[in-house]
């Protein structure tokens, strides 16, 4: 089958579905990849560079569409870009289903099948790898924050020269979801003092854990609404909000939105008197915009300036970013590529069983399939009965009863009858055993002090420590398989048995240590920048 990538006509997209480095992938999987001439000019994608990744490069862009079975593409198509595509042809790329009904029947017209990238189920953990939503969101959150410090003409961080002292910028971030999330890191990281909010209470500590402050509204409501979004609050919680929202404006230099809900417009957060109250040289950053913006002076695709605040209403953040944005975009749709061809050979499978795919597929065939159905997720597990409490047993002569400490005359017992054990062990053993055998006891109970006793959240760090252990085990294996020579210069050969069993131990030891070194540095590589 031929996949083709058009180039994108939408006014400021610079994106491309496809890049090189995937157009070889593709390849690979047994397509033949086709890309319109200049579908990637605006992301530093040469022709040149498709034709040696093995792309057909195609001068005219209704025979890209006529001669493709499959077509990638950014934008939703247009009507007129629609009725180009092949009929029974294969559309992947965003489309927006609830916001675009005339082009999902012009769609169907064409009898074509239709993968919303947008419509994935991101509750499907195997879903994350063609999230593409999350890809642009993470993008757009990062240049929302370059916008802002652009608008802004001043420092973030904070400093103290011989020419005085500079404050750091006060940011505060409306919506911590992936973008909001990316906004709080990159601002965090530029020295501004960070501060954001959002209905779902779980975020917090990824907030925090990102170096902002979280705010949290005086009222108390559960806003997570399932798939990673956030869900439309009440009334109550909508006025505490507000009043929230309204200090902050006060008080802040830079505000940047977030929010939006699936198939509904923009909440409005900040109002004309908020953006009023704010101090001169202030902007706001609304990445909502493209949904009429979360700012009720947003103008979208502009930056304006109101009651002396910059309000960015840009609504082509990921587009910015075109090279960055389009190489993961196109990286998502290769995982999606992946799962409908898993045999390879160049045929795609729209599999309606598989979870994912069919929450992806919104036409099959001619036919809409939007809205999927509900996703059958696993329930969670039983909540386990309390188990009733046990009486404690009565207590019999000078025995102690169940679940009481042992008494004083019982421990003085058995600590007797191990020393007897041992002593009769001393006495008829011969005197290497009962070396061997005095550090095989220390060694069992360093070991379950050092590893068996310690929280499994920490076994994966404790593995570089116990390569300390490892050591002394290697040390003991080599005297058992080299001993030390005695005084004459003669060595003891131990059995071949004995000798066979050290270098199992030694190379299992050697795995161990080099185990534990390789992730230690991976856990180390993840602090570094």
């Amino acid at each position: 089958m031929r996949i083709g990538v058009p180039k994108e006509t939408a006014a400021q997209e610079k994106r491309v579905a496809t890049v090189p480095e995937v157009v070889a992938k593709l390849v690979k999987l047994g397509f033949t990849v086709s890309v319109q001439s200049g579908a990637g000019d605006a992301a530093n994608f040469t022709d040149d560079a498709y034709r040696a990744a093995g792309a057909d490069v195609v001068p005219d862009a209704a025979a890209l569409w006529a001669q493709s079975d499959i077509v990638f593409k950014v934008r939703p198509p247009t009507l007129d870009e629609a009725a180009l595509l092949r009929e029974g042809g294969t559309f992947i790329g965003f489309v927006w289903p609830a916001q675009n009904p005339a082009l999902m029947q012009a769609l169907a017209a064409r009898k074509a099948t239709a993968l919303a990238i947008d419509s994935l189920p991101r509750q499907l953990s195997r879903a994350q790898k063609m999230d593409a939503l999350t890809s642009m969101a993470g993008v757009s959150g990062y240049r929302a924050v370059i916008e802002a410090a652009h608008a802004f003409g001043r420092l973030f961080n904070g400093q103290v020269t011989a020419a005085g002292k500079i404050a750091p910028a006060k940011v505060f971030i409306a919506g911590a979801g992936v973008a909001g999330l990316a906004a709080i890191g990159t601002a965090a990281n530029m020295g501004a003092i960070v501060r954001a909010n959002d209905t779902r209470a779980e975020v917090a500590d990824q907030v925090t854990s990102l170096g902002g402050e979280f705010v949290k509204v005086d009222y108390e409501e559960e806003g997570s609404g399932g798939g990673g979004y956030a869900k439309v609050m009440s009334e109550g919680f909508q006025a505490a909000q507000r009043k929230m929202y309204a200090e902050q404006a006060a008080d802040v230099d830079i505000i940047i939105t977030t929010a939006l809900i699936p198939g509904k417009p923009a909440p409005k957060l900040i109002t004309a008197e908020m953006v009023q109250s704010m101090k001169p040289g202030s902007v706001i950053v609304d990445m909502a915009a493209e949904q009429g913006g979360n700012c009720e002076l947003t103008v979208p695709g502009e930056a304006v300036v109101r009651h002396g605040v910059t309000i960015v209403g840009y609504t082509d953040l990921a587009s910015r970013l075109a090279r960055q944005s389009s190489t993961l975009y196109s990286s998502n749709l290769l995982r999606l590529t992946e799962e409908l061809c898993k045999t390879k050979d160049g045929a795609i499978d729209v599999d309606m069983a598989d979870d994912a795919i069919r929450g992806l597929t919104v036409i099959k065939a001619g036919t809409v399939t939007w809205p999927p159905p509900p996703l059958k997720l696993a329930a969670p597990p039983a909540a386990k009965p309390a188990a009733a409490p046990v009486a404690p047993a009565a207590k019999k002569g000078h025995g102690h009863g169940a679940g009481e400490p042992m008494s004083g005359a019982a421990l003085v017992t058995v600590f007797a009858l191990g020393a007897i054990a041992f002593a009769l062990v001393g006495l008829y053993a011969p005197a290497s055993f009962l070396a061997h055998f005095t550090v095989f006891v220390l060694a069992c109970f360093i070991g379950y002090m050092v590893i068996w006793n310690v929280t499994p959240a920490l076994h994966t760090p404790l593995m570089s420590v116990t390569n300390a252990i490892s050591s002394i085990i290697a040390i003991g294996a080599l005297i058992q398989i080299a001993p030390p020579l005695d005084a004459a210069g003669a060595a003891d050969r131990p059995h071949v048995l004995i000798v066979a069993l050290a270098v199992f131990a030694l190379a299992l030891t050697a795995v161990n240590m080099i185990g534990g070194f390789a992730v230690t540095q991976r856990m180390l590589a993840m602090f570094r920048k």
